[in-house]
């Protein structure tokens, strides 16, 4: 049976460059995107083409970056999707190769940051789980020193995103998937949670680390949305919202912590 015809819009490297300058984005900025390539139409050159088109409309002074996170370096206990037996757990922990920003490959956040990843030129944060990729002059400044116990905290990317004044891309993707909401949590109360993972010598570590969920984001993003100027439009088929990472931050924090308090059980004290 013959595959269907592609569904559209056709979306090329220089539409997504002008529909991402008719949305706002500025040459010369930092750009922290999460993105959908499926949203977008069919493209023609896939997530490369992205790509370009992103680096295109930020042009050779900005500074690109995404999420690169690698949920599966984890605890298999906790795995739910799927589940593994639990008579494979410690051989699974034993064996589990650790990570290498140059190599693991990034899962669960698409092929457009994982493009990012491997594109050359491109640096990645040393966080084992929530690393960040980026590409551009401040790559170096953005992804240095992302502490081993600061998922997406003080010590993470996304702190020094806020402070060099980026702003959020979401293209084609929702607020649940806005990591800058994450960097409130490190500043309200939060229960901490010991997380398991291999260690970089080899075996398996746990450290202790605030507990990050993004329950009720897509709720937070309504109401940023509806309080705080967001710009808003579409980029191929994709709906897509630009808005600066400190204005999020700052408002998930009185959000999270009128709506979402989460102080009630610290198996840690608080951070």
């Amino acid at each position: 049976m013959p595959a269907p015809p592609p569904t559209g819009p056709l979306v090329t490297r220089d539409s997504l460059a002008t529909g991402l300058r008719l949305l706002g984005v500025e040459s010369g900025e930092t750009l922290l995107v999460h993105s959908s390539l499926s949203s977008l139409g069919w493209v023609n050159g896939g997530p490369v083409a992205v790509v370009q088109g992103l680096l295109d409309a930020l042009g050779p002074a900005g500074t690109l970056v995404v999420p690169t996170q690698t949920g599966d370096q984890s605890d298999p206990a906790l795995w739910e999707n799927p589940p593994v037996p639990r008579e494979w757990w410690d051989r699974i922990r034993a064996t589990m190769p650790p990570y290498d920003p140059l190599v693991t490959p990034s899962s669960g956040v698409g092929v457009i940051p994982e493009t990012v990843r491997t594109w050359p030129g491109a640096l990645r944060s040393a966080h084992p789980q929530t690393s960040f990729a980026a590409l551009g002059p401040r790559a170096r400044e953005i992804t240095e020193g992302h502490a081993p116990d600061c998922r997406l905290g003080e010590h993470s990317p996304l702190a020094r995103l806020e402070q060099l004044g980026a702003r959020v891309l979401l293209l084609g993707a929702g607020y649940d998937s806005c990591t800058a909401f994450h960097l409130a949590e490190y500043r309200i109360p939060a229960p901490r949670v010991e997380v398991g993972r291999p260690a970089p010598g080899g075996g398996w570590e746990t450290v202790v680390e605030v507990s990050i969920t993004s329950d009720r984001f897509g709720e937070l993003g309504h109401a940023f949305e509806r309080d705080r100027p967001v710009r808003r439009g579409r980029v191929g088929g994709a709906d897509a919202r630009l808005f600066p990472v400190a204005d999020a931050v700052a408002y998930a924090e009185r959000w999270l912590a009128a709506h979402r308090p989460r102080e009630e059980d610290f198996p840690y004290p608080p951070v």
